[in-house]
């Protein structure tokens, strides 16, 4: 059992922190023994200097392992004492009864003497239960410095009753004791352990990735696909599906009361594979907490079953229309008939209207479609015939495709959404990231827990535009802002109409796919605007005193505002609009300043007239007058 760094520590929970001030990490072993070895000996990771024991269950220069004639350590004494109270109580659930934490300093923070080494470690085991200070019959354990940063303890989980230990949330109660100490000694405070950062990729995990050649850690892909996909479904179904069509492999739980429900999932890579040939899996809830599937469930199974279901609220007739048309052409292509055409798109959560015939009472003509929410100015739904939708998706047309064999070429073919569309659909996501970002300023400080949502959301809304867009700007600033977005210790925050219509909006994008074409204006618009949602939410965390959160909120943002401004269609807009000012009017009609005349050089048109040019007075920018 080897330690690994603790830069950027990383807990049960997934919390991880920034390589600063005093951070821990545990991890459980089997042999005391050869973990001594490695504490003492010269070590691979960094190099191992002067290795004592700073403190213990015991006196430490008692616990001090002793030097051979040859001046090597023996380590038998010391690994038996550890041991001893194993024997009481070694049985089932004791594969790994060592206990093994390492506490780091960072690079910044003043060197700590061992005095205070010994007071940080003691404080450790006293706020985990293992050994509370006064009580002689904790369990055993040493603090051993190998160098100057940081310190290793090892402990039994045996207590010296013969009783066994209590390490249930272990991790968390290191997490304090470090913060007490920082707060204590006066070094730089670190993020809580609070659930609210995703789990990053262990050692070995980050080592593979180099060893292949990866971009990354397969961990973080897939929590980017996971997320991507959970922001885009609007069922579980759908999410399911979504995560195969990104290539990624599912194995679901089912669970052992209840035949056929599924309670969890976990996730993997076709190509990653173990030893013995099968996937490689990750399970959900430790890719983020926000990740399993009960609280997935949560997003789709709201009040009235509306949770999932996409909504017009505030949405374009353009951007309505298109997700219409997407809705009802894959609705009809999934349909075996008329009767389950329409029932399909009430599942879908899209309103219908059917028209009768006025000769045959009871005979359908045809029907119209409207999205909740979508209404006109005196408040009733606007409704789109299927006709006016697209020609293949009037009833008629719809009929004879039923009607037809599978392949015949009366069935709707493939959807492709127009770039007037995508345009409509992504304008329609920067106004609802605008409005989302007043909502959350409104209730920083009013309200904060009435903001919660709609910061969650704001996640969705990142991922879906850096896969739509396929950019990789958005991508990092979507994982920088990923902390941000979660509720602390796993909750799951009160549902908002902010937060809703956030949501509708990235399952509005998801719809599109990659876009086609230019998406130059699109991606500075839409990047503009969530960089506003970014600085809002930064502002909710500080409200709320979440120091952590509120540094990845605006860590995002600024990956936002460089994606504006470093973007090539970004410096072209500004040069156009430079030059429409007067003063850039005035520099096209002088481009440079005068020079000296000169003669002109020999030929046919040395000798051409240019006529004289009268002033002409700048034109006011903006559209010329209308045509007749």
């Amino acid at each position: 059992m080897m330690p690994r760094s603790t830069f950027g520590a990383v807990f049960r929970d997934g919390t991880e922190s920034a390589p600063r001030s005093v951070i821990g990490k545990v991890v459980r072993g089997t042999d005391a023994r050869r973990l001594l070895y490695y504490l003492y000996g010269p070590g691979k990771a960094n190099e191992h200097t002067d290795p004592h024991v700073v403190a213990g269950f015991c006196d430490p220069a008692d616990l001090e392992p002793e030097r051979r004639p040859g001046g090597s350590r023996d380590f038998g004494r010391l690994a038996g004492l550890l041991a001893q109270p194993l024997a009481a109580v070694a049985g089932p659930g004791y594969a790994r009864p060592v206990w093994h934490c390492s506490i780091r300093a960072a690079p910044q923070d003043r060197l700590l003497s061992d005095a205070e080494w010994a007071r940080a470690a003691a404080q450790v085991m006293d706020r985990t239960g293992l050994a509370p200070a006064g009580d002689e019959l904790g369990v055993r354990w040493v603090a051993i410095r190998h160098a100057a940063d940081h310190v290793h303890i090892v402990a039994t989980l045996a207590r010296q009753d013969a009783t066994r230990p209590r390490v249930w949330n272990d991790f968390y109660r290191v997490r304090e004791a470090c913060q007490d100490a920082e707060t204590r000694l006066g070094l730089v405070r670190t993020a809580p352990a609070d659930r609210t950062a995703a789990r990053c990729a262990s050692r070995a995990e980050a080592e593979q990735s180099v060893r292949r050649g990866w971009a990354e850690p397969l961990r973080m892909r897939l929590r980017r696909e996971v997320c991507t996909a959970a922001a885009g479904a609007r069922s579980e179904q759908e999410f399911f599906a979504r995560l195969g069509d990104a290539g990624v492999a599912v194995r679901q739980r089912y669970s052992t009361t209840t035949f056929g429900a599924v309670t969890g999932y976990a996730v993997g890579l076709p190509g990653h594979t173990a030893k013995d040939g099968g996937i490689v899996w990750y399970g959900a809830g430790k890719l983020a907490a926000d990740l399993a599937l009960p609280r997935l469930r949560r997003r789709w199974e709201g009040p009235g079953q509306e949770a999932g279901r996409l909504s017009g609220l505030g949405m374009s007739a353009a951007a309505a229309r298109a997700a219409l048309r997407n809705m009802v052409t894959k609705t009809a292509q999934q349909a075996p008939g008329e009767a389950g055409f329409f029932a399909g798109l009430r599942e879908a959560g899209v309103l219908v209207r059917l028209r009768f015939s006025q000769a045959c009472p009871g005979e359908v003509t045809g029907y119209a479609v409207s999205l909740p929410g979508h209404c006109g100015r005196d408040g009733t739904p606007v409704w789109y015939g299927g006709g006016r939708l697209a020609a293949g998706l009037a009833l008629p047309r719809l009929r004879r495709g039923w009607d037809a064999p599978r392949n015949a070429p009366e069935r709707c073919g493939a959807f492709r959404f127009t770039v007037p569309e995508q345009n409509a659909i992504f304008g329609h996501a920067a106004r609802q990231a605008r409005l989302a970002a007043e909502q959350i300023r409104h209730a920083a400080h009013d309200d904060p827990a009435a903001a919660a949502d709609t910061a969650w959301a704001a996640a969705d809304v990142l991922h879906v535009a850096a896969k739509a867009l396929r950019s990789p700007d958005l991508r990092r600033a979507a994982d920088s802002y990923d902390r941000a977005a979660r509720a602390r210790y796993g909750r799951i925050p009160r549902a908002s109409s902010a937060g809703r219509r956030l949501r509708a909006a990235a399952r509005l994008m998801a719809m599109t796919g990659q876009l086609t074409g230019d998406t130059t204006l699109i991606a500075i618009s839409l990047a503009a605007n969530l960089a506003a949602l970014a600085v809002a939410v930064a502002e909710l965390r500080q409200a709320q005193q979440h120091a952590a959160q509120a540094a990845a909120a605006r860590a995002a943002a600024t990956r936002l505002y460089a994606t504006c401004s470093a973007h090539p269609g970004r410096q072209h807009q500004q040069r156009q609009r430079s030059t429409r000012t007067a003063t850039g009017i005035a520099r096209g009609d002088f481009p440079a300043p005068p020079q000296p005349a000169r003669s002109a050089p020999p030929g046919p048109a040395a000798g051409r007239q240019r006529p004289a040019r009268g002033a002409v007075p700048p034109r006011r920018a903006g559209p010329g007058p209308p045509k007749s």
